[in-house]
């Protein structure tokens, strides 16, 4: 095994780990190890990471579940619109992008690339939520209101995200929890984490039938980010996670930029 695979597999353990110590985050990771460390093309790559995404993010919900933190309720509202939008997102969407989309003078734009530039944008998104983690989290009792039209709209939109980019979507679905449902923080958490979950499976389903999935590598890279969160569960007794999220967000913000510069300079 080269020394690039070894490091890839130790990205799995940290996916794991960070979903473990911070609640979020980790899955934004998935794609570039893949793609980088283990060097799958980004259709392969994000629809991976779809399946490691939704196994991990299903075991923290099952750990939810069992506390009672889980708002079904919305999580089902939120859900259904997503998961009709990712499954198509990845069933027949992505399927339907042609390999060459159009030039810019002497450059071509691929499919591959454009797929990176979007990752690398949600990568950027998703880091200036975690570096700006200033909101009041307050989880005092509070009546909650359903905003049906916006949750519905947000979850079709998340879903396409999910579906192109292969990432859970956490920075976009708790504060939509957070601020259309008025749920408090740690139940927004807890119900964006099973949220994920089936989103995620659901829309790996719609891989199934357009590409050849290797199985043994898929499920031993799953179960390395699996064991991972349960280091992460662990550790978060005796580390900050919220000093952690603000530095992992500065850690996201560099590799988005990173994966910028890599593959326009390519």
């Amino acid at each position: 095994m080269e020394i690039v695979e070894v490091l890839g597999y130790i990205g799995a353990l940290l996916i794991g780990l960070i979903l473990g110590l911070i609640g979020g985050g980790g899955s934004i990771l998935t794609v570039p190890i893949l793609v980088y460390a283990l060097a799958l093309n980004p259709v392969v790559a994000t629809a991976y990471s779809l399946f490691v995404v939704g196994t991990t993010s299903l075991v923290g919900a099952v750990k939810n579940m069992m506390k009672g933190m889980v708002d079904f309720k919305t999580a089902i509202i939120f859900a259904i619109p997503a998961l009709i939008a990712v499954y198509i997102t990845r069933a027949l969407l992505i399927p339907a992008i042609p390999e060459e989309l159009f030039m810019i003078g002497d450059f071509m734009v691929t499919k591959y690339l454009a797929i990176m530039l979007f990752f690398a944008i949600i990568m950027l998104l998703a880091s200036i939520t975690m570096i700006r983690n200033n909101r009041k989290k307050t989880d005092a009792p509070t009546v909650i209101k359903y905003n049906y039209p916006l949750i519905v709209i947000e979850g079709f939109v998340v879903g396409i995200i999910t579906g192109i980019v292969g990432a859970g979507g956490g920075f976009l679905i708790i504060p939509a929890l957070v601020l259309l449902a008025k749920l408090p923080m740690k139940k927004a958490v807890a119900t964006s984490l099973f949220i994920i979950a089936i989103k995620s499976l659901i829309g790996f389903l719609g891989d199934v039938q357009n590409l050849e999935i290797d199985w043994p590598f898929l499920v031993s890279f799953t179960a390395i980010s699996v064991i991972g969160i349960f280091i992460g569960i662990w550790l978060n007794k005796f580390i900050d996670g919220k000093k952690l999220k603000t530095a992992f967000g500065w850690f996201v913000l560099v590799m988005g930029i990173y994966i910028i510069y890599k593959e326009l300079a390519m």
